[in-house]
């Protein structure tokens, strides 16, 4: 169906005494455009595929031009090419400029990007002249992305630097913004060479061009995450997004709450709801446009909690251990004020071939199986993250709020899967190249991938694994959700390399305060023990991280772990001591929120005096002796030590082979017997530290 835009457009084209009543659209712009190296050019490329949605009340023009550049003085102004000259001449009743691409190239760019706006609306200008009543729409440009051979060295900065420039020109003109760069920049593999899509990729650059041109949308819609049973955050402003033809006013209203929107050119609209107070009573949500109406049921208002992470956060109730399974049924079947939004995969990462209808649906990422919200039942629980599920019932116990749960983990997936692009290419570009051959990425979870993708014949083929992939794949659908927090437990993916996990895990956290604000809290599980020799010092960089980054938390589960499974099955008291994290610091409970966590130590006449914080009431979780320390007085030279607990609340650690001990640790084994607690009996972290004194 033709939208309202689309007929005002056609009905102002036969106005103006067009020939044959057919709308003149002018498609100007470089390599992109022309089609260059997209096969059967003449018919994939993204003007020819614009008019065959067009159809024939329009005649599409295609003007690019391989090379050119934006810039007058650049290194092949467009300006200067015969295609300039045939689009003034065209007449173009609808004019679409997408340029700037080249102007990345280091001729160009440093040296007359000063010029850049000038330049574009001199630009914009003559199409004006050419037909005073043409419509023009500027473009953000198309992805650049990393295997670019110029990319790191300047294209990646001057790409973004540009497309301000762009949304400046775009301001000036009073022109309406395409947005070609977000319809490609989670398909880098549809981009052969890092800069030209594929026919594919015209495909989508045509429809979004189309989508522009006639306002048609595809009318009201919103992300799946909205549905009957959800769970809505309570007391912040409340923005709700999603998508409808352009220049509909769309109006949501909910707990007697009521914000309207009008559709941008882009389709996108956004109300902020006053805050919701909470409600355990169902309630309706309603969205409307003049069109449609979309009226969500069983609708609570409390708080909503992300659980992602790897297969221990993905581990599910039923297969933990039994005591835990019968107490998590039980609870779910008295408590419906829980809800739960559990994402399955389609394919798990097993050690098998996916065949080409896999891959292909990988490519396109739809990997997640389709969801909807649920009522917690003893069913839906036994299915449901365990780690999640003993979080979710803590908090709702202890706070009386309904709490929802969103689960989106994936087994063996690494963080860098979980960071979105931008962030990656900014600041850790280096794992981007050839991720399946980069020992940058665990071993395990590149032979993993080589084996799932074996019959591809795409040298870009996705995999859940690949850096950036489940950001855009899992995390896609809540971007403009709002959420309470993030629980997180993952680790044995990317143990290997304790320094890149330490990079890594801080860009995770900043991608994700990006899109869900400052404070938005992640607490997060340090690994349990088990027989890999990286994991002592694994856990102590965890344990370090807390302290680099506000607003996180890490749950200790060393005295959980099994000597020979990556997957305990104790995950009760994993929930229950991320729980703890977030009465304290997200609710400000009076909660003990760990076990001792290593504070300082001093070295004083022969031993070592250790400090923690949440240190009190330190004894053996057994009744017996402290174990497990160590001490050196030259680190990487230890020697097993005794302890006890002072008066003033600290520990004394000395050994007979250390005279003057410098360095203590304890724990320090992959799968440990670590025995301290605290007076809550929650266990210490294991920790390597160095005294200050003598």
């Amino acid at each position: 169906m033709k939208r309202l835009l689309f007929i005002f457009v056609l009905c102002t084209a036969f106005a103006s005494g067009l020939s044959a009543g057919r709308v003149k659209v002018a498609c100007v712009g470089n390599s992109v455009t022309y089609g260059y190296k997209i096969e059967n050019r003449e018919v994939n490329c993204y003007p020819a595929q614009l008019q065959a949605m067009l159809g024939d009340g329009f005649e599409v023009a295609n003007f690019g031009h391989s090379g050119t550049t934006l810039l007058r003085r650049g290194h092949r102004p467009y300006v200067g090419v015969p295609e300039y000259e045939a689009a003034l001449e065209f007449k173009a009743d609808l004019v679409v400029i997408h340029l700037g691409l080249n102007d990345t190239d280091p001729r160009n760019w440093p040296n007359y990007g000063d010029e850049f706006v000038r330049d574009y609306l001199s630009l914009i200008d003559a199409f004006r002249q050419a037909n005073p009543s043409c419509r023009i729409w500027v473009c953000r440009m198309t992805p650049i992305f990393h295997d670019h051979p110029r990319f790191v060295s300047g294209t990646r900065d001057w790409f973004w630097q540009e497309q301000k420039a762009i949304e400046t020109v775009a301001e000036i003109a009073g022109l309406p913004l395409i947005d070609l760069h977000g319809a490609l920049y989670d398909r880098p593999d549809l981009f052969p060479d890092a800069l030209h899509p594929d026919a594919e990729g015209a495909g989508i650059l045509a429809r979004t061009v189309y989508s522009a041109i006639t306002g048609d949308y595809g009318g009201l819609r919103l992300s799946p995450v909205y549905g009957d049973g959800m769970v809505l955050q309570r007391d912040v402003p409340l923005g709700i997004s999603g998508i409808a033809d352009a220049g509909e006013t769309v109006t949501v209203s909910v707990q007697g709450r009521k914000a309207s929107a009008v559709t941008g050119g882009d389709g996108r609209w956004k109300v902020v709801l006053e805050p919701l107070a909470c409600s355990a009573e169902p309630l309706t949500m309603e969205v409307e446009t003049a069109k449609r109406r979309i009226v969500f049921h069983d609708v609570l208002v409390g708080d909503v909690w992300l659980c992602s992470g790897q297969s221990n956060m993905a581990f599910r109730l039923e297969e933990s251990a039994g005591e835990e399974v019968a107490a998590g049924k039980e609870y779910a079947s008295r408590n419906p004020a829980i809800r739960l939004f559990d994402m399955k995969v389609n394919w798990e990462t097993y050690e098998e071939h996916w065949s080409t209808e896999v891959l292909d649906s990988l490519d396109r990422l739809q990997y997640y199986r389709g969801t909807s919200w649920t009522h917690c039942t003893p069913e839906t629980a036994a299915r449901f993250s365990a780690v999640g599920m003993a979080f979710g019932r803590t908090l709702a116990d202890s706070l009386g709020v309904p709490v929802g749960l969103v689960c989106n983990a994936v087994g063996g997936s690494p963080t860098e899967a979980w960071i979105d692009r931008r962030t990656m290419e900014f600041e850790f570009p280096d794992m981007l190249h050839d991720w399946m051959h980069n020992d940058l990425v665990q071993d395990w979870v590149r032979n993993r991938a080589v084996f799932n993708v074996a019959y591809t014949d795409n040298p870009l083929q996705r995999h859940p694994y690949e850096p950036c992939y489940l950001f855009e794949a899992g995390m896609g659908p809540f971007l403009d959700f709002s959420f309470k927090g993030a629980v997180w437990y993952q680790g044995e993916s990317n143990a290997h390399n304790i320094e890149a996990h330490e990079k890594l895990f801080r860009m995770l956290v900043k991608s994700w305060r990006e899109v869900w604000g400052d404070d938005f809290p992640v607490y997060y599980v340090q690994l349990s023990g088990m027989d890999r020799p990286s994991w002592p010092r694994f856990r102590d960089s965890q344990r370090r991280l807390m302290s680099r980054l506000p607003g996180t938390g890490m749950a200790v589960c060393s005295d959980l772990g099994d000597s020979l499974n990556v997957h305990p099955k104790h995950k009760a008291a994993v929930g229950e001591r991320l729980a703890r994290w977030a009465l304290n610091k997200t609710y400000g409970h009076d909660v003990v929120p760990s076990g001792p966590l290593f504070s300082g130590a001093e070295a004083r006449d022969g031993s070592i005096y250790v400090s923690f914080d949440y240190g009190e009431g330190l004894h053996g979780a057994d009744g017996g002796p402290l174990r497990t320390f160590e001490v050196a007085e030259y680190d990487g030279l230890y020697y097993p030590a005794e302890a006890e607990v002072t008066e003033d609340g600290r520990l004394r650690v000395w050994s007979g082979q250390v005279k003057n001990p410098r360095y203590v640790r304890y724990g320090w084994q992959p799968f440990t017997h670590a025995n301290l607690v605290n007076g809550e009996d929650l266990p210490a972290s294991t920790f390597c530290g160095e005294a200050s004194g003598d």
